[in-house]
Parts: structure tokens; sequence; C-alpha cells
């Protein structure tokens, strides 16, 4: 027999089974598109399977079944999602997925059953859906959303260029001007301008090796999560992946077939499941932590050596302001730069840009003078 303990789980664990069922047959009836209509009744139906298991063993154990009524937050979802759409309570539930996707893992009960996998299961399904359903839409018109975003690699690319390239501009010509205020030499101003530099691009390139180092290991992670996951469950690996298709658009019959077509291969199915489900690339891992380092080095490099390259020609007022005139053109070309990413018009950009920097600038010369005075 089970203990109090065992029993207050189970019944729990029936509570949540039975909110997060009620939940999902609310999306499918406000849910215009099929497909997804079809999908939350599925997820509600692996729900309702595993209610009735924790009934059964809440009987086996000489209790009676409770009641059950919805709590306010699962009425307030359903009444959210009947009235303005399914897809706006998405970020919602994707986050209780997400904490409840593993609250399966120690209890033996659910393992016996293959409940853990089919939690963390759903949990990529809803992650999924939350992108894929922007404002709604789904089916064949997500398929030419998908491909919009995958697009925009570039535009991620350049953004992350500019934006490196004017925290080394801005930080490097706020620390120079600082300098400056205090009436130092210039070969003093000189040096403090390399020092920033490396200080500055070397915390740059250490900080994003760290950041794509650990999602690499994070995804490599979730790989051998999901190698283990469809060896000892490749049934449920086969259903999510066929909810992801539906999802895309195609029938659940074609869903189901493709999707067993792709897992049959041995060779290919983890790849398909990394890339499907998961959103990774096998083979990239999402880069190289090395070249992310160095490209963040010498792009924060780039900028910062903007303001401080004059001072190797000597100082006074005269190098001051052409490091200023220099540093200005050099903030006006970024957020040029910045108008490809975000189109906004170019003087709106550019003209901000350089506000920013000059009231930064100012600050730290101002800040230099005062303090040098006091110290002279």
């Amino acid at each position: 027999m089970a203990t109090e303990a065992d029993i207050a789980r189970f019944k729990a664990n029936l509570r949540d089974e039975r909110e997060s069922s009620t939940l999902y047959k609310a999306l499918a009836a406000a849910e215009k598109d099929p497909h997804l209509a079809e999908i939350y009744q599925r997820l509600a139906g692996v729900e309702d399977r595993h209610a009735t298991h924790w009934e059964d063993y809440i009987r086996q154990n000489g209790q009676s079944v409770p009641a059950y009524q919805a709590g306010w937050r699962i009425r307030a979802l359903s009444f959210l999602a009947g009235h303005f759409g399914a897809a706006t309570v998405l970020p919602m539930v994707t986050s209780m997925e997400k904490g409840a996707s593993h609250t399966y893992d120690q209890q033996p009960e659910a393992q016996a059953l293959g409940m853990p996998a089919e939690e963390r299961s759903h949990a990529r399904v809803f992650s999924y859906l939350r992108t894929a359903t922007r404002g709604g839409i789904a089916g064949s018109t997500l398929a030419q959303l998908e491909g919009r975003h995958r697009n925009t690699g570039g535009g991620n690319a350049l953004r992350a260029a500019v934006l490196g390239a004017s925290d080394g501009l801005t930080s490097n010509m706020s620390l120079v001007m600082g300098v400056a205020g205090a009436d130092l030499s210039g070969h003093a101003i000189l040096l403090t301008g390399i020092a920033g530099l490396l200080a500055g691009a070397l915390s740059m390139a250490i900080g994003e090796w760290l950041s794509v180092q650990s999602a690499r290991e994070l995804y490599a992670h979730q790989i051998d999560v999901e190698r283990q996951e469809l060896q000892d469950v490749p049934q449920e690996e086969q259903e999510e992946l066929t909810l992801i298709y539906q999802a895309k658009g195609l029938q659940e019959q074609e869903a189901q077939d493709l999707a067993k077509r792709l897992l049959s291969d041995k060779d290919s199915a983890l790849d398909t499941l990394a890339r499907e489900e998961l959103g990774i690339d096998p083979d990239e891992l999402g880069g190289s932590a090395w070249q992310a380092a160095i490209t963040s080095f010498l792009l924060f490099a780039a900028g910062a050596v903007i303001p401080a390259a004059p001072f190797a020609f000597g100082g006074g007022l005269g190098i001051v302001a052409i490091s200023l005139a220099l540093s200005i053109v050099g903030l006006f070309i970024i957020g040029a730069g910045i108008t490809l990413t975000t189109g906004v018009p170019l003087f709106k950009a550019a003209g901000r840009q350089v506000l920013f920097g000059l009231a930064a600038a100012g600050i730290t010369f101002g800040l230099g003078r005062l303090v040098g005075g006091r110290l002279g």
C-alpha cells in the first residue's frame, strides 16, 4: 500500500493532468485552424490518459477519486483563449509546460508508464507552437513566415557587428574624453585609450566565448536527451514529430507518414529530431565559440581605436577636437548601419547615435575636468 504522502502526490498529479486537459480542450475550441485544433485535442487526450492512470492508483489504495473543478488560472486562460484566440495565451501555457516538464522525473509510477518523456514532449511542442503561431497564423502561412524568419540571420549578424563597434567606440570615446578633460598628456591619453580598447575587447571576447560555449554545451545535452528518448520511447518521439508537421500545415495522415518515414532511418532520425523539435543544427551547435570571441574582439577594437588613434600624434585641444570629430563620423556611420537592420530613417538613427555618444563623452569630459582640476 502507498503511504499518505504517496496518495497526496497521486491526487496532486491527477489535478495537474485534469487542469492541463481542460486547458487544451479550451484551446482546441478557441482555435480556428483545424490543424492546430487537432493538435490541442490530441494533447488533451494524452493528459486524459495520464489522469486515468492516477485515478487507478488512487482507487487501488482504497481512496475515492476527488471531484474536479478547474482553478482560477485555468478558467482565466480558457476565457482569454475563447475571447481573444488561442495564440494569446500560448506564452503563458508554454511557461507552464516548461515548469512542469520534469515533474515526473523522480516518480517511479510515472516513469514506468513513460510519462516524463511525454511531458517533455508537450513542453517542446508548445515552444514550437508559440514560435510558429505569431498572431494565431498557422497552416501554409506558417511555412512562409518561417522562411522569412530564417532569412533574417544575416540581419542579426549585421546588427551584432554594428552594436559591437558601437560599444567599442562609445565606451572608449567616453574614457578618452574623460582623461583628456583631466588635461593629461597625449601620451598618457593614448595609453589610456589602448588600455580601454584591450580591456573592453577582451571582456567582450571572454563573455561571448562563455555565452556561445555554454549554449553549445546546452544544445549537446539536449541532443543527448533526445537520443536517449529516441531509444527508450520511439513512439512518443514519432507522435511529437507528427504534431509538429501538423502545425506546419500537413494533414494528420500525411504528418504521420512523414514522421514515420524520417524516423525509420536510424542514421538521420536524431538529426531530424534535433532540427525539427529543438531547432538545433547538430553540425553547428550554435556556432564556434572561438570564432564568436575573435569576431567580438575585433568589432569592439575597430570602434575603440577611432577616438584613441589621434593621440598617437600628440595632445592638446586640437588633437582632442580631431578625436571628437572622428568619433562623431564613426557614430554617424554606426547609426546608418543600424538603419539597415531596423528600418528607422537614416538621420533619426544616426542623429540619435551621435547625440547619445556625445552626451556620454560630455559627462566624462566634465568629470575629468572637475577631478583633474582638484587633483592639480
